[in-house]
């Protein structure tokens, strides 16, 4: 296990999504002492901790997102005892654990929101984010919500608009209330004295909204215009994003540098200014330990765009950390987003694995990921996902990768449930890729192996990184350690993200060292294959 204060740094965790893991007690659902029971499994890969998505009680309208009792476990997941039996083994096994805390809003079933919409003088009346209509009845300015539409919703008691962020049944917290920061602030010391590890904060830059309530501006109009969603015609300078933020974030770090060796991973949710705000919110040593944005996540599939995002957050925060991914529970699966880029028989997958865990900052690796999974194609009926309810069949939402966990192709649900129908379906191109399938040579070893490689070699650990403008795209070239001082001899890392075959020069008498794919030296020069990689010292 890693220990010490700076135990996340260089890390790799590995999410869970509890719903489709594993499901103990046959309701078709995952839960917690199914994970434990699968954390043999997640030990075996390597990693250094894990990430658990939200399991506190909700009403599940956005599967878990929308809390209802922050400081108590939903009960298709099990109970805080199955909690506690989790951190037990997990620590058992040298796995530190993250839990996922949705601090910008709660279920509109929470009993604060019940209180706080009753009327405009009780208790909790200011605890969210209540407008008076315009003159004309209309809401008070033109924030956009990110699924639906209007941001505002009419209560009729209070006579008042309410903001929500994302669905109606998600009322944003008011976050210039005093008393809503001192009841969070109970709540994070509440799982931090049960042992957990550290946050990863949903939504972290949406906290606090401008209370001048002035309107967004829009966006110039790009190639594709409109776009499919109306959010994304705004630039959310008001609603998101704010410099009052970093105050908040602040007392988060001042809560959790009250525990010894904890950590906080922020989730940055904005499409045009990202990178600077994983900067900002990293800076220093008084607030985020680390974040991550979506830039990552998304459909491109270029050096230059790789190149472009991690310089550009090093640039802007030389003693920030990121954490990067390229997979995660609310995006298309990366091996079926750049499918285009597949030369066969898992490359991309492993190919994507090697740059990935070859980047300096911390990892994350989303469930499934280790088996090359793909996204699920789902018909509407089969759906669940708000989005893709709302906007199908011009997006399919996200449960295409939030299908369960497999485990053993054989076995009923692919070995995750008992039950006749999971929340989600098992469908035979997943199940194929289960656990059990997995030999020697396989995907999943070649997981095991690459991130032992990154583990065991301190350039990749931890060493400095560089690009270089060697080689032209779609190779990519980057260092890793050998600095002065640092110890170590710098190891060159280069990747073919194309299905051509291309040669890159390497100085005379390097040689490949651990994993690679489709690459070979011959004197000075090395050639790499179809979706080809190599780590040359």
């Amino acid at each position: 296990m890693r220990t010490g204060p700076d135990w996340w740094r260089g890390a790799v965790v590995y999410q869970i999504y509890p719903r489709s893991y594993q499901d103990d007690n046959g309701d078709g659902i995952g839960d917690l002492p199914g994970i434990t029971r699968r954390l043999d499994h997640i030990a075996a890969l390597g990693v250094d901790a894990i990430w658990l998505s939200p399991i506190f009680t909700s009403p599940m309208r956005d599967m878990g997102y929308d809390v209802s009792d922050y400081t108590d476990i939903d009960p298709c997941f099990g109970t805080l005892a199955d909690f506690d039996a989790l951190i037990a083994r997990a620590h058992e096994l040298g796995l530190k654990v993250l839990v996922d805390q949705v601090l910008n809003h709660s279920s509109s079933d929470h009993p604060w929101f019940k209180e706080s919409s009753s009327s405009r003088d009780n208790p909790k009346s200011d605890w969210y984010v209540w407008v008076d209509p315009q003159p004309d009845g209309a809401p008070p300015n033109n924030w956009l919500s990110v699924m639906t539409g209007n941001a505002w919703e009419w209560e009729p008691r209070r006579r008042q608009y309410y903001y929500h962020s994302f669905l109606k049944e998600q009322p944003d917290l008011n976050y210039h209330n005093p008393a809503v920061r001192e009841e969070m602030k109970k709540i994070l010391h509440f799982w931090l004295d049960r042992g957990v590890d550290g946050f990863r904060l949903d939504t972290v830059n949406y906290f606090v909204h401008d209370e001048k309530l002035r309107d967004n501006p829009g966006k110039p109009p790009e190639a594709e215009w409109p776009p499919l969603n109306p959010y994304d015609m705004q630039l959310q300078k008001y609603s998101k994003s704010r410099p009052e933020n970093v105050d908040w974030l602040k007392v988060i770090r001042e809560i959790t540098d009250q525990y010894a060796d904890r950590t906080l991973v922020g989730e940055v949710g904005d499409l045009d200014c990202a990178i600077p705000l994983m900067g900002e919110y990293t800076a220093g040593d008084d607030r985020l330990h680390m974040a991550y944005s979506f830039d990552m996540l998304s459909d491109i599939f270029t050096v230059a765009h790789f190149r472009e995002v991690i310089e550009g957050f090093w640039k802007g925060a030389a003693d920030g950390w990121p954490m990067w991914s390229m997979s995660n529970h609310d995006v298309v699966r990366h091996v079926s987003r750049w499918a285009e880029y597949d030369a066969g028989d898992d490359r991309l997958a492993r190919l994507a694995a090697a740059m990935l865990l070859s980047f300096e900052g911390t990892i994350c690796l989303y469930q499934g990921e280790e088996l090359g999974q793909t996204d699920t194609e789902l018909t509407y009926d089969e759906l669940t996902d708000p989005i893709a309810l709302k906007y199908w069949p011009e997006s399919t939402g996200r449960d295409g990768c939030r299908t369960p966990m497999v485990w053993d192709e054989s076995a009923a649900n692919a070995g995750f449930s008992t039950h006749a129908a999971p929340w989600l379906p098992v469908k035979p191109p997943q199940a194929a890729r289960a656990v059990a399938n997995m030999g020697a040579g396989s995907i999943l070893d070649f997981y095991r192996e690459m991130i032992a490689f990154r583990r065991d070699t301190p350039q990749l650990d931890h060493g400095p990184m560089q690009f270089c403008d060697d080689v032209e795209p779609p190779l990519m070239h980057l260092v890793r350690g050998g600095t002065e001082g640092d110890g170590t001899t710098q190891i060159d890392c280069l990747f073919n993200l194309s299905l051509e075959t291309l040669t890159a020069p390497v100085p005379e008498g390097e040689r490949l060292i651990g994993p690679s794919q489709a690459a070979e030296i011959n004197g000075g020069t090395l050639t790499l294959g179809p979706n080809g990689f190599a780590f040359v010292m």
